[in-house]
């Protein structure tokens, strides 16, 4: 099949965007197909777009590592000699529009927010992953919490707070925050105490203009991907030091996971089975990954649900698949044959 590998863009996880597309890129090639990695913002300049698809190139071959720190954005949006006036770089559409199926291998709010699926679902052009009802309901943690509430799934206690509102200040310290839609854990900090949570509403702040203020739950963190409303095996996320952050969640040897996770049977099956619920409430299609903790007392709470989640060489989704005997280009192969299926 013709594939394109959609990547990049111009949110603040570019770079884990490009890393799971480089990933995701090599196995498609392995397994025989056509493919192509392809920047959705920096697009494809050649005067043979049409043909790219019988091009014998490594459209991988300049992508580096995942740094430390997120991207300088600003320096991504001058290369765009057109001044970036429409988010789809030269010629994507076109390409797009001449493959089987698109791989979204897009991270936040570029990929995730929706308005892809939206566009590509008016032009007939396929592609993996959740729709853009469900990628916009999960891309807004706040409105995401709310329906799992409603829906008695557990969740921490929290509230939405807009930049310049009055702060209600609900949640007591010790507290989370975290920009509204916002990914890879970008702009989330804890806070214990009124100096902290000054500067983790900066912070949070700095990336969108809403923020969800919550309870924070002290105990350990967990991960479930579904695969068409099946849950796969629970696996630990326990970093060597702080939290879940963007440097822990990309830099090999930052955390240790578990897989399966080392939790009893009867927990497995409770986290299991909260993980396809919220598949199902959040109206989730083909694959997501829902992020859980379980407290002390051995409660469990879901933070969020990923709907396009990584696939870099650190990535979760492939070590539960792997867990069943599913190799990474077996999982890729899988995910496009459910969005040709459709």
């Amino acid at each position: 099949m013709k594939v394109v590998v959609l990547a990049g863009g111009i949110s603040t996880e570019r770079d884990v965007s490009l890393s799971s597309g480089k990933m995701i890129y090599k196995a498609l090639k392995e397994n025989g197909h056509q493919a192509v990695l392809l920047d959705v913002y920096l697009g494809y300049t050649g005067e043979d777009a049409e043909d790219i698809f019988g091009k014998e190139e490594d459209w991988s071959g300049e992508i580096a590592a995942i740094g430390e720190e997120n991207p300088d954005i600003e320096a991504v949006k001058a290369l765009r000699e057109d001044g970036g006036r429409n988010f789809f770089g030269p010629n994507v559409i076109t390409i797009c529009q001449a493959a089987d199926v698109v791989f979204m291998a897009l991270h936040g709010e570029n990929g995730e927010n929706g308005k892809i699926q939206a566009c590509f679902d008016l032009m007939g052009i396929r592609y993996t992953g959740t729709d853009y009802v469900s990628s916009a309901l999960c891309l807004d943690k706040g409105l995401a919490k709310e329906l799992m509430d409603y829906h008695g799934i557990p969740t921490p206690k929290g509230i939405r707070l807009k930049k310049g509102e009055n702060d209600p200040k609900a949640v007591p310290f010790p507290c989370v925050v975290k920009s509204c839609s916002g990914g890879s854990s970008i702009g989330v900090c804890i806070a214990h105490n009124e100096e902290e949570y000054g500067l983790a509403l900066q912070e949070g702040f700095r990336y969108d203009k809403e923020v969800v203020i919550e309870q924070y739950i002290k105990g350990r963190e967990f991960s479930v991907c579904v695969m068409d409303g099946r849950a796969l095996p629970v696996i630990e996320i326990a970093p060597v030091s702080g939290f879940y952050d963007y440097k822990n969640k990309y830099q090999a040897g930052s955390t240790v996971e578990t897989c399966p996770a080392q939790i009893s049977g009867r927990k497995t099956k409770e986290m299991q089975h909260l993980a396809e619920r919220v598949f199902q409430v959040l109206r989730l299609k083909s694959y997501a990954r829902m992020d859980f903790m379980m407290n002390e007392e051995g409660e469990i709470f879901c933070l969020e649900a990923n709907t396009l989640p990584g696939m870099t060489p650190t990535s979760l989704i492939p070590q539960e698949a792997r867990a069943e005997g599913v190799e990474f280009g077996e999982l890729c192969e899988k995910i496009i044959q459910t969005a040709v299926k459709g």
